[in-house]
């Protein structure tokens, strides 16, 4: 993935995001509400859900709605229950393609999901068809003209397991899942903010698609994500 672009991918995620800032926050709540029911309302003894809290405060949720909803999730409050589900399938040109979902109904999530990939090009695969293709890692991002040297030394030092540069400038640190937090914080107690900070699927490879191959792959994309039940699609293509 070193010398691809990830920051044109970034903005164009940050805009549909602040487009749709009403599905961003549903989608917080479904995490947060996760995170609470299997970890705990604690967000000292949770990671997950201090991270879905994140989340929740740069979508500027309110602070009653986050604890609501912990509440909710931790019995509380009477709330609904969600189950995470993963399918995996195959994009334009053989791209890979992850989607993670939390449902209420994974009847009609699964007959959503298989639909979206039949009308777009996609094809649905078995679990496990293309998760070997990705790592499971903590993922941070930060700006074209930050400084490479100074990320390196403090990302490693907090336990980092690697430090890219991509074409454009932008600087990407990769940890291990548990180690995302403890790295973020050294870096930005070294006042060095990412602008992605994450735990993610990352393509151990790309495929490249380009013209109308790309715009096709991009609207399945675009079809999957703007489903209710699905909260991140993780894919290998480089459009």
């Amino acid at each position: 993935m070193a010398g691809h672009s990830k920051w044109a991918n970034i903005q164009h995620r940050k805009g549909r995001q602040d487009e749709k800032r009403g599905k961003v926050w549903t989608r917080v709540i479904r995490e947060i509400m996760v995170a609470a029911r299997q970890g705990g309302g604690d967000l000292n003894a949770n990671p997950r859900l201090r991270l879905a809290v994140d989340k929740a405060k740069a979508a500027n949720m309110p602070a009653d709605t986050i604890k609501r909803n912990i509440d909710k999730a931790t019995g509380n409050l009477e709330g609904v229950n969600y189950e995470e589900i993963r399918y995996e399938g195959y994009g334009i040109g053989g791209a890979a393609i992850i989607v993670d979902t939390m449902t209420d109904n994974r009847v009609r999530t699964v007959a959503e999901v298989r639909h979206v990939f039949s009308k777009y090009g996609g094809n649905m695969g078995t679990e496990g068809s293309v998760a070997f293709q990705f790592k499971h890692c903590g993922q941070l991002i930060l700006a074209p003209g930050t400084s490479e040297d100074k990320v390196m030394d403090v990302a490693l030092e907090a336990g980092a397991e690697d430090v890219l540069t991509d074409e454009d400038g932008a600087i990407e640190v990769l940890t291990g899942p548990a180690d995302m937090e403890k790295v973020r914080n050294a870096l930005e107690a070294a006042g060095l903010k990412p602008e992605v900070a994450e735990v993610t699927m990352r393509p151990e490879n790309t495929i490249e698609l380009a013209g109308d191959d790309a715009a096709r792959m991009q609207k399945l994309l675009d079809m999957l994500e703007d489903l209710d039940d699905v909260q991140d699609v993780f894919h290998n293509a480089s459009l």
